[in-house]
């Protein structure tokens, strides 16, 4: 299992609506994927440029596989990631 979270913060609050669209978008491509368990996307309520990824795969290949995907190429790596300050974190589930 692996656990994938991803903050990201919009660098112009322009394009705020557009990254959320964006989000939305991949979200629910990358739910259908081979190995994708979750996939959520959230807005912070106290500051809506912020965004957050809560990604799990089954597997590193299947995470590894999601980043070679269209949608990942052509609107998460081109569109949204030149828009946004993005902070990701492999990360291991506690309890």
């Amino acid at each position: 299992m692996v656990f994938n979270n991803v903050i990201l913060r919009v660098s112009n609050p322009e394009d705020t609506n557009q990254i959320q669209a964006l989000l939305i978008q991949q979200a629910t491509i990358s739910k259908k994927e081979i190995g994708c368990e979750r996939f959520e996307v959230y807005q912070s309520q106290s500051d809506r440029e912020v965004f957050f990824l809560i990604e799990q795969w089954e597997s590193e290949e299947a995470l590894d596989a999601h980043r070679k995907t269209e949608n990942f190429l052509n609107v998460y790596m081109t569109e949204v990631v030149p828009k946004v300050q993005r902070e990701p974190h492999l990360s291991s589930k506690l309890i």
